[in-house]
């Protein structure tokens, strides 16, 4: 199963804010955009889809960020691919051509249980265990302070 870019940014956007808390690092859309060679508008549609699902926090201005909700932090990976995914289906068999083969095909239904057995695998681990203990790269948007001009690059760190 192949999952969508859209998808793949949500994982990523989550396990850098779970690694990022270990740090206490401010994230940000266009530091994960940047660490993701993605477009800050593509990362910006899955941070909308992963607030709407209550996962994560979005601040804006001079201090804001991404944060990690503790829905965020103890939601299993299946249960957040299977939201970002619409739980679409493996294979298209109805639609506008429809497959002749529909009334007598048994893969339809062997594709729908491997996809369950996809999901009940993923279900097994939260984003907080696929980030723990693995020396993460952690990608910080710009760092500024009170009287610090932003530092007009991400910078890169490992977790450890």
């Amino acid at each position: 199963m192949q999952l969508t870019r859209f998808t793949d940014l949500g994982l990523r956007t989550m396990m850098l804010l779970a690694a990022g808390e270990a740090g206490q690092q401010r994230i940000t859309t266009r530091s994960i955009a940047v660490g993701a060679n993605a477009s800050e508008h593509h990362v910006a549609k899955a941070v909308t889809r992963l607030a709407e699902l209550g996962m994560v926090n979005t601040r804006r201005g001079r201090v804001g960020g991404l944060y990690l909700t503790d829905a965020g932090r103890q939601a299993s990976v299946g249960w957040l691919v299977r939201r970002l995914e619409d739980d679409r289906e493996v294979i298209e068999c109805d639609g506008a051509d429809p497959c002749p083969l529909v009334p007598a095909c048994r893969l339809r239904r062997a594709l729908a249980a491997a996809k369950e057995a996809f999901y009940r695998e993923l279900d097994e681990y939260t984003v907080s265990d696929l980030t723990r203990d693995t020396g993460l790269l952690v990608i910080s948007g710009p760092k500024s302070g009170p009287g610090q001009p932003p530092d007009p690059q991400p910078t890169e760190r490992t977790v450890r």
